[in-house]
C-alpha cells in the first residue's frame, strides 16, 4: 500500500535547479532516509512532500494516501510564543488529547453535570486516563521538565525537542523528519532510535546520524546532481551498492570518452557541407559529449598538515572546580594531555559540556584549582554558536582574510582555494556570497576558518550538527590525519567511535569519569552496569519485603489474594501457550528480517511478563 507517490517533481530557485523530474514511492511500514550534500535540496524536498511547498511542472504529482495522519518535523519548529510548554503539547487534533482538554474544561464547571458526564464517558471510551501522565513522561524523556515555561523563553534546541515530543504523542501514520537527532543527547537518540524501529511506523527522514541509518532505515535514497538514486537496505548496504554504481559509471564514462575522441577526429575531418547521414552523426556526438563530460564525484581527501609543534607541556588541569549557583559543572578534576591525544566528551544535555570546554581553554576561570596551557599550544575552538561570518563577503575572501595558505609537510603549501576545494567548495562556489549558503555550508565554512589558523589543539563543540554525510567523511579523514590533540563534544556516536581513544563522561554533580574506550564500548559497559544495578535493587527490595512479611502475624491469604492467585495462574498459562506459538514461528526458514525482529521482541516481552507474574505468584504462595 503506497503512502506516498512522487512523479516528475521539479524544484528550482532562480537559475539553480535543485532537482528535476524526481520519482519516488514509499509504502506502508517502509523507513526511508534521504542523504545528499548540503545545499542540494534535502529540506526543500521534505517540505514539498509535507505540502509546505509545491513542486513545479505540468506533470508534477505529489500524492499522499487519503485517511492517513502525517506528522512533520522541521529544522526550526514554529510555536505560539505566549503558550506554555504544556499548552503547546496539548495543542493537537489527537482525540485522546482533545478528550483530556474536554475533561479539564468540565472540571472548571462543577455545576454542569451533563458536561462532566460527557467528558467522563469520552475519557472512558478512549481509555485516556493515563494519557496525560504519558505526555509528561515523554516531555521529561526529552529533558523538558518545566511544563509552565513560556515558549518564547526556550532555546532553538528546546523547541526542536518539544516539537519532536509533540509529534510522537500525536502518533501519526507517516512521519517526515528533518534532522531529528539534532539537539538530542545520546540517551534521547537511543530512545528515539528504538521508538522508530516499530514495524507499523512509516518514515521518511533526513539525517546524518549513520548509526540511525544503519539500525532504523530499510531504504536509502540519495540525491546527487539533481537525480534520485534508490538503494534497498540500511547504511552499510547503501555504501556497498553506491560503490558498485560508481564503479559501473566510471567504466561507462571511460567508454564514452574513447568514443568521443573518435567522433571528434571524424567531425574535424568533415567538410562544411554535410549530408543528412553526417548530420545525424553530429547530433549523436552531442549526446556522447554530454556523457563523457559527466563528472564522477570523489569523496576522498588527504590533507597532510604540518601543524605547529606542541611543547612538552600541552594542557593541564590541576584540581579544577566550577559551579554556577547550585549547579556543579566540575569538581576536583585533574588531567594532563599528551601529544596526539583524542578525547570525546559525553553527558546529558544541561550537564555543562560546553562550559567545561570554556574552562579548559581559559575562557572561564575555575572557582578552585588552575588550568595550565603550554607555551606552544595553539587552540582551534569550534563552538556551537560561534558562526560570525560576514554575509556580504565571498567564500574565498572569508578564508583569505585569515591566511593565504597553510604549511604542509616537506615544505609544500595548501592555498586557501585548495583547502576550500578539498572541503567540497568548488571554484565556482568559492565566488558565492556567504548569504547564499545553506546552514550546513555556513557551518562547513566556519570550520575552515578554524582550520586555516593552523592550530595544534582542536576543540570541537558539536561539529557534526547540520553537516551532510559527505562532509562528515571529509572531516573525519582530516581529523584522523591531524597531528595535534583533539577534544570533541558530540552526540554523533559514529563520529566518536571513529575518532576518539577515550572519553570524559560528565555524570553530573561535578563528576567526570575517564573511560578508556570508544562510545559503543562505554554504552555496552553502562548497560551491563545498569542491569546489575536493577538486579541488586530487586534483591534488596525482596529482602525488605521478606523482612516486613516475617514481622507480620501469619494470617494466610485473604479472599481477594486467593482470587489473584487464580488469575495469575490463568494468565501464566495463556502466556506459555503464546510463547510456544511465537517460538514455533522461528522454524519457518522464509521469515523476513523484519518478522524475525518483530517476533524476537514479542518473545522477549512475553518472557519478561511471565517472569513478573511468576514472581507475584511465588510471593503470594509463600504468604499462604
Amino acid at each position: 500500500m503506497n503512502y506516498l507517490t512522487l512523479e516528475n517533481v521539479t524544484k528550482t530557485y532562480g537559475d539553480k535547479v535543485l532537482f528535476q523530474n524526481l520519482d519516488l514511492q514509499i509504502s506502508k511500514g517502509q523507513k526511508v532516509a534521504l542523504v545528499a550534500k548540503n545545499g542540494t535540496g534535502k529540506t526543500t524536498l521534505l517540505r514539498v512532500i509535507a505540502g509546505i511547498e509545491s513542486g513545479e511542472g505540468e506533470t508534477c504529482k505529489v500524492q499522499i494516501k487519503r485517511d492517513i495522519k502525517i506528522g512533520s518535523l522541521e529544522q526550526a519548529p514554529d510555536f505560539l510564543p505566549d503558550q506554555t510548554i504544556l499548552e503547546a503539547a496539548f495543542d493537537s487534533d489527537n482525540p485522546l488529547i482533545q478528550a483530556i482538554i474536554q475533561y479539564e474544561e468540565a472540571m472548571l464547571k462543577p455545576d454542569d453535570g451533563d458536561a462532566m458526564q460527557a467528558a467522563l464517558n469520552k475519557m472512558d471510551d478512549l481509555k485516556a486516563w493515563d494519557f496525560e501522565a504519558k505526555i509528561k513522561e515523554i516531555l521529561t524523556r526529552f529533558n523538558i521538565a518545566r511544563f509552565d515555561q513560556k515558549i518564547e523563553t526556550l532555546s532553538g534546541g528546546q523547541k526542536k525537542r518539544l516539537a519532536l515530543a509533540k509529534l510522537i504523542l500525536e502518533e501519526p501514520d507517516f512521519l517526515i523528519l528533518d534532522e531529528p537527532t539534532n539537539h538530542l543527547d545520546l540517551d534521547m537518540i537511543e530512545w528515539l532510535e528504538e521508538y522508530l524501529q516499530r514495524p507499523n511506523l512509516t518514515l521518511f527522514l533526513v539525517t546524518h546520524d549513520r548509526y540511525f541509518l544503519e539500525r532504523v532505515c530499510n531504504t536509502i535514497v540519495e540525491l546527487e546532481r539533481g537525480v534520485l538514486y534508490k538503494y534497498s537496505g540500511n547504511y552499510s548496504d547503501f555504501l556497498e551498492k553506491k560503490a558498485l554504481r560508481h564503479e559501473n559509471e566510471t567504466i561507462e564514462l571511460e567508454k564514452s570518452r574513447k568514443l568521443m575522441k573518435k567522433e571528434l577526429e571524424w567531425i574535424r575531418r568533415m567538410p562544411k557541407a554535410r549530408g543528412t547521414k553526417a548530420k545525424s552523426r553530429v547530433d549523436a556526438f552531442d549526446g556522447i559529449k554530454e556523457k563523457a563530460s559527466k563528472k564522477i564525484q570523489q569523496q576522498e581527501i588527504q590533507i597532510d598538515l604540518k601543524g605547529q609543534r606542541l611543547g612538552k607541556k600541552i594542557l593541564e588541569a590541576h584540581n579544577v572546580g566550577k559551579s554556577f549557583g547550585g549547579l556543579k559543572i566540575v569538581e576536583g578534576f585533574d588531567y594532563k594531555f599528551k601529544k596526539g591525544e583524542r578525547v570525546g566528551i559525553v553527558g546529558p544535555n544541561g550537564v555543562g559540556k560546553s562550559t567545561f570546554l570554556n574552562i579548559l581553554t581559559t575562557l572561564i576561570r575555575p572557582d578552585t584549582g588552575k588550568i595550565v596551557v603550554g607555551g606552544n599550544t595553539v587552540f582551534g575552538f569550534y563552538t556551537q554558536d560561534g558562526i560570525r561570518l560576514k554575509e556580504d563577503k565571498r567564500v574565498i575572501d572569508v578564508i583569505r582574510d585569515i591566511a593565504e595558505y597553510i604549511p604542509l609537510e616537506k615544505g609544500a603549501k595548501l592555498t586557501a582555494p585548495q583547502l576550500l576545494e578539498r572541503f567540497l567548495f568548488d571554484r565556482k562556489q568559492q565566488q558565492v556570497y556567504v548569504s547564499q549558503l545553506s546552514g550546513g555550508e555556513k557551518r562547513r565554512l566556519y570550520l575552515l576558518t578554524i582550520l586555516m589558523e593552523n592550530p595544534n589543539f582542536l576543540i570541537l563543540d558539536e561539529p557534526t550538527n547540520d553537516l551532510d554525510i559527505v562532509t562528515l567523511n571529509v572531516l573525519e579523514e582530516f581529523l584522523l590525519d591531524f597531528p595535534g590533540c583533539i577534544l570533541i563534544v558530540s552526540h554523533d556516536r559514529y563520529f566518536l567511535d571513529k575518532l576518539v581513544d577515550h572519553l570524559f563522561i560528565m555524570q553530573g554533580n561535578g563528576k567526570v569519569k575517564d573511560f578508556n574506550g570508544d562510545y559503543t564500548s562505554y554504552r555496552q559497559e553502562q548497560k551491563l552496569w545498569d542491569r546489575e544495578q536493577r538486579k541488586q535493587e530487586r534483591i534488596e527490595e525482596k529482602k525488605l519485603k521478606e523482612q516486613a512479611e516475617a514481622n507480620k502475624p501469619q494470617v494466610g491469604l485473604t479472599q481477594e489474594q486467593k482470587k489473584e492467585v487464580k488469575r495469575l495462574e490463568r494468565s501464566i498459562s495463556k502466556l506459555e501457550e503464546r510463547k510456544k506459538e511465537v517460538t514455533a514461528k522461528f522454524n519457518n526458514t522464509e521469515l523476513s528480517p523484519a518478522d524475525i525482529e518483530k517476533y524476537g521482541k514479542e518473545l522477549n516481552e512475553i518472557n519478561q511478563e511471565i517472569e513478573e507474574k511468576e514472581m507475584l505468584w511465588m510471593e503470594l504462595a509463600e504468604q499462604a
